[in-house]
């Protein structure tokens, strides 16, 4: 009888542990399930567009699982994510006063003046955002510029009070000013670059890089008539595949602010951009093939 007894409690413990392990494993599996229902709850209620942000950095969130590229603090790449932005949903403001209507093409306005002239359009708005980073670094012999004819037109020149005389296709310094350095000099000095230069010289002036080595401050560009112009502002990168999004901020015509562009074709990350986007990148105002990648020489 005892025997009977053993073996009876035997089974019961056994079907006790059993049913036990199936509630832990069921406890499990709800577990799991609970926490993939939060993950897509978490993915769906996550917001890349933080309204409060001043910055681009601050402004424009990575999506979930990616994280800004390291940058050094006094690099370009830093420069570019901390420009001021406007407050959110501010509309772009033309040279005249006039405002462009936001049809899907912006997320954000850089809040910085322009001047009061037909002057500020696309390739003028990369120059200007390369020379400012260098001019508040006083960096100044690092800040030239070709005029389309190719000339080579040096900040440091400038500041000496040289001025420019341009005949036609014959262009020279002359002394006509006396020196200096001011915020105000050196904006005639972008003035006279932004009248002289565009796609075309611009294009000249920067050397091609891969899509795969792609740095912030890089410029997709197209040099001509009609071409056009746009710059890298910030990356970020999946912390697991590797995988890197890019931002990009242009001006326009006529003469505008700069703005940072939508990605209406991919609305899961916009305003970011995947690099695996092909051959050809897709604007909401212009189209690039993957060969228009360049980079400003150092």
């Amino acid at each position: 009888m005892k025997v009977i007894l053993n073996i009876g409690f035997v089974l019961i413990l056994a079907f006790c542990l059993q049913a036990c392990g199936q509630e832990v494993k069921q406890s499990e599996k709800e577990n799991q399930s609970d926490m993939t229902f939060d993950t897509l709850k978490r993915q769906e209620s996550f917001e890349i567009i933080n309204p409060k942000g001043t910055t681009i950095q601050t402004r424009i969130l990575p999506p979930l699982g990616f994280q800004r590229t390291k940058q050094h603090d006094s690099s370009f790449a830093t420069y570019l994510r901390q420009l001021p932005l406007k407050p959110h949903g501010s509309e772009v403001t033309l040279y005249n006063g006039e405002v462009k209507p936001n049809f899907d093409v912006y997320v954000a306005v850089v809040d910085l003046p322009i001047g009061n002239k037909d002057l500020h359009q696309c390739a003028d708005a990369v120059m200007r955002l390369r020379a400012e980073y260098l001019w508040k670094r006083k960096l100044y012999d690092k800040i030239h510029f070709n005029f389309t004819n190719g000339f080579r037109v040096d900040y440091t020149e400038w500041m000496k009070g040289k001025r420019m005389v341009v005949k036609g296709n014959t262009t020279y310094w002359t002394q006509s000013a006396a020196p200096s350095n001011t915020y105000k000099d050196f904006w005639k000095y972008m003035e006279l670059i932004f009248n002289y230069a565009g796609t075309l010289s611009l294009s000249k002036e920067l050397k091609s890089v891969e899509i795969s080595e792609m740095e912030i401050g890089d410029v997709f560009i197209q040099s001509g008539l009609t071409g056009h112009s746009i710059i890298v502002v910030d990356m970020v990168e999946d912390t697991v595949t590797g995988e890197k999004l890019f931002l990009l901020a242009q001006s326009y015509m006529p003469a505008q602010e700069t703005q940072v562009l939508q990605n209406p074709y991919d609305s899961k990350i916009s305003p970011w951009y995947s690099m695996n986007f092909g051959e050809r990148l897709s604007t909401p105002e212009w189209s690039f093939e993957a060969t228009d990648l360049k980079r400003f020489e150092e």
